[in-house]
């Protein structure tokens, strides 16, 4: 969700107007001790671990699928589809379960952070050496706030059409 929320620029003892800068909320997590974030509006909640019902030939970055209040949700290891190897499952490993393009499914992360209220101004794109790389597809933008970088995920990129055909049928 985007806020658009008045600014002042303070200069000495003068406060001056700056005009409105637009918010962007995030989720923000880790995995492997770095920091990411996903618009909030993609977010239905975040749910502890639970047993997860793994499904024969699912894609290599699918755990399985999980009973949620009914609804069978596909539960995808973000560090698998990342290149990053497995997750090493701990006390504060979380399920993020976000909707991408009507898809429902659960994202393995280490932890959940917060949610941050990030100015669109402090998101820089990726740098060209990242950008390059391999996964860089998925990323839609460095959030600097205060010094901590947030690396922004674009969830509508992380799956080729094929892959949300595959997650689409394994729940």
């Amino acid at each position: 969700m985007n806020a658009i929320v008045p600014t002042t620029a303070t200069t000495g003892a003068h406060t001056a107007e700056a005009g409105l800068e637009r918010i962007e909320k995030l989720v923000t997590f880790s995995l492997i001790e770095e920091e990411y974030g996903v618009a909030i509006r993609e977010v239905r909640e975040i749910i502890l671990m639970t047993d997860i019902t793994p499904v024969p030939r699912a894609p290599a970055f699918v755990e399985g699928v999980i009973n949620l209040r009914g609804q069978i949700i596909p539960i995808v290891d973000l560090r698998k589809r990342f290149n990053l190897g497995a997750s090493a499952i701990g006390a504060d490993s979380r399920i993020v379960v976000v909707e991408v393009d009507h898809h429902v499914l659960g994202l393995i992360v280490d932890k959940v952070s917060d949610v941050r209220d990030i100015p669109t101004s402090k998101i820089n794109p990726p740098p060209a050496l990242v950008a390059s790389g391999i996964g860089a597809e998925y990323i839609r933008g460095i959030a600097n706030r205060d010094g901590q970088l947030t690396v922004l995920i674009d969830l509508k990129k992380v799956f080729t059409a094929s892959e949300m055909s595959a997650l689409k049928t394994v729940g």
